[in-house]
């Protein structure tokens, strides 16, 4: 215990470092009022859900740059769920430690990032001009219940599942000279900050793990791969195609079934994945969840 109390601790002390020394302020770091140029994409077009499919080929190059816009506004929109969820399911983890360790120091400094994304993001949908989308009941209800119950394997390896898939699709956006500035600006600062609190919970989920009984990994292993499937399922709002006179739930199909947009999602997840995999989280009945989700 005092060993893993100490790696702990090293891994606290050089996150709270580069914290101090590599942060933004949204407020400060982005012009809002700059204008968006017209006919820009906001995402890749080969990374849409749409794209590769006779819907798509349909569209204008209006529509597809407005319903890149919405997909956008729909990753963003969860993403602060996600970031919500995630600041409750910390405050549980570091709940009745000893404040003056730096793991918990650190712990809460992230929080304090998470709020700043969460509001960053709302600013993108903001200025986008965009609805705040929210995910479906049914998904709505296992966040609840994850933030009233997640533990230390299910708290950090649902975070890693949200941060790194959304973490690979803003890598990939903020290299990308031809999208939308305001885009790419803030896919830079989350890709930034969310690098250490990826360290973090690549960490400390390793220490569960490997401190996990047979029937509490068999337990998580269903948790995370549901959660994961949440994640899949919620990033892309069927209500984003309405904005290009899409029918939602036609739509929806339409994309779920598109082989490109599968695709996508595998290439985003494999990091996590993997590493989820070496883990031994994803395993047994719970693989077949994780197919659902398009993530193997």
């Amino acid at each position: 215990m005092p060993d893993v109390a100490a790696a702990r601790e090293v891994t606290a002390a050089r996150l709270l470092k580069i914290s101090a020394g590599n942060s933004y302020d949204p407020d400060v770091d982005i012009d809002w009022s700059a204008p968006q140029p017209a006919g820009v994409m906001y995402a890749p077009e080969r990374r849409l859900s749409l794209h590769g499919t006779p819907l798509w080929d349909s569209l204008t190059s209006e529509q597809r740059v407005e319903l890149s816009k919405h997909e956008v506004a729909s990753i963003a929109s969860i993403g602060i769920w996600f970031e919500v969820l995630l600041m409750r399911m910390l405050l549980r983890h570091v709940s009745g430690m000893d404040p003056r360790s730096e793991h918990v120091q650190y712990a809460l400094t992230e929080i304090g990032d998470e709020c700043r994304h969460s509001i960053m993001f709302g600013r993108m949908i903001e200025a986008l001009g965009a609805p705040a989308y929210r995910p479906a009941a049914v998904h709505r209800a296992l966040g609840r219940y994850l933030g009233a119950t997640a533990g230390g394997i299910q708290t950090f390896a649902a975070a890693l599942v949200a941060e790194e898939i959304l973490d690979a699709l803003q890598r990939e956006a903020m290299a990308d000279e031809s999208l939308q500035p305001l885009v790419r600006m803030v896919s830079r600062i989350h890709v930034v900050e969310e690098a250490r609190h990826i360290k973090f919970a690549r960490d400390e989920l390793a220490r569960q793990v490997a401190s996990a009984g047979r029937t509490r990994r068999l337990y998580c292993q269903i948790i995370v791969a549901r959660a994961a499937y949440t994640v899949t399922h919620t990033l892309i709002n069927p209500y984003a195609y309405a904005a290009v006179g899409l029918d939602p739930a036609r739509t929806r199909a339409v994309a779920w079934a598109n082989p490109h947009f599968r695709e996508t999602l595998r290439w985003a997840g494999t990091r996590v994945t993997t590493y989820l995999q070496e883990l031994g989280l994803v395993e047994g009945p719970a693989q077949r969840i994780w197919r659902a989700a398009a993530l193997i």
